[in-house]
């Protein structure tokens, strides 16, 4: 099972640094996991290479940057641990993919901690800290997720035509 772990365009030393901790990589494996992407930008892990493959805690972690696109890697994953950007957030929700979001608290008003919890409340994913992502990883349950409904383009159409008074 797969593993993709992606910090989004900004950077997030604590959240790359944490998914190859010890700790994390143990609860990964215990949980099944034998693989792990990360797509870590412009975040310190100890590395300066593009690219990077290593195993360890019995855990094959390939590491890169950025590329054009992370849809494919969001795809083949079996889970998916992110920051709580929007745009990834709704991308992996509506490829039924389950979700563990980890808000970056550095970013300004802290929204992304703000679109975590409602859509965990919702029971949509699961919102995890840097501190306690182990431990959610460990007790996480995919199957206790609700399925994310799919995107409804008339309800947009509805408010729009509204607002022009075509209704």
């Amino acid at each position: 099972m797969l593993v993709f772990v992606t910090v989004g365009s900004t950077k997030f030393d604590a959240l790359a640094q944490a998914v190859l901790s010890e700790s994390v990589l143990k609860s990964l494996h215990d949980k099944g996991y034998k693989y792990l992407v990360l797509q870590r930008g412009n975040s310190d892990v100890g590395i300066s290479e593009e690219t990077l493959s290593l195993r360890r805690e019995g855990v094959d972690i390939e590491a890169w940057k950025y590329k054009a696109s992370i849809q494919t890697d969001i795809e083949r994953a079996d889970l998916v641990i992110s920051h709580s950007g929007s745009g990834t957030v709704l991308d992996v929700l509506r490829l039924g993919k389950p979700l563990i979001v980890v808000p970056n608290p550095t970013l300004l008003d802290n929204h992304q901690e703000e679109l975590a919890s409602e859509l965990e409340n919702l029971g949509y994913l699961k919102a995890a800290s840097v501190g306690n992502l182990q431990e959610t990883i460990a007790n996480f349950e995919p199957s206790s997720l609700v399925p994310f409904p799919p995107f409804d383009g008339s309800a947009f159409r509805a408010l729009v035509d509204e607002e022009m008074g075509f209704q």
